[in-house]
């Protein structure tokens, strides 16, 4: 069967640790006599990610190996998100969807929301605009709260890099980003007793 991008993790055996990196593309001048500073806010913003399995035996690690090496390198993409926050901390009722076209920056505005929820997402949970190869993913700024008509304003990171369409659909549970890996050689260690330990690193597609 021939390869087919965007992939998904392994589920033989979850990650161990996960490290999640919000980048912003953010930079500092600073005088050397007074220390006053400049600051230049550019648009970049991307997730970076580090993350590592299990100590395993063979059975289980090496789909992880064939995943890893099926990447090609910087070539192939696949989706992933944090697992820990598959469900949102708020109420998160209804079925969300963009409210207008043509919205931009780290504002959305949303319809469908369950009405008149106090804390209907909340500080830190996940939503997700588009699938597959246009899946992103976002984390949540502020709590928000849905009005009477089931619309919410979200604060979100990163900010939107293209548009929604009007009505498109919101994911707010098993959240998933599109990333590649960070480098174009991928390893895996093997010790003495056949246990395999494999870490990555990804960055987040930007088109």
């Amino acid at each position: 069967m021939a390869i087919t991008y965007p992939l998904s993790v392994p589920t033989t055996i979850g990650l161990a640790s996960v490290e999640f990196r919000a980048i912003n593309a953010v930079a500092t001048s600073q005088s050397p006599f007074t220390y006053k500073q400049q600051v230049f806010v550019h648009p970049g913003q991307r997730w970076e990610l580090s993350a590592s399995i299990p100590p395993c035996k063979r059975d289980l690690a090496e789909d992880w190996v064939g995943f890893l090496m099926s990447l090609k390198g910087n070539q192939g993409t696949f989706l992933i998100g944090d697992v820990n926050s598959a469900t949102a901390r708020g109420s998160a009722g209804g079925t969300p969807l963009v409210k207008g076209a043509s919205q931009t920056g780290g504002t959305l505005l949303i319809d469908g929301a369950t009405t008149s929820q106090t804390g209907w997402l909340k500080a830190g949970d996940y939503i997700q605009l588009g699938t597959g190869l246009g899946a992103r993913l976002h984390k949540v700024l502020q709590d928000a709260d849905s009005d009477g008509s089931g619309d919410v304003t979200l604060e979100i990171w990163p900010d939107l890099r293209a548009s929604p369409a009007d009505n498109a659909t919101i994911l707010i549970a098993d959240t998933v980003g599109l990333f590649r890996l960070k480098s174009n050689t991928q390893s895996w260690q093997i010790n003495d007793v056949s246990s395999y330990g494999i870490q990555f690193e990804a960055i987040e597609v930007i088109a």
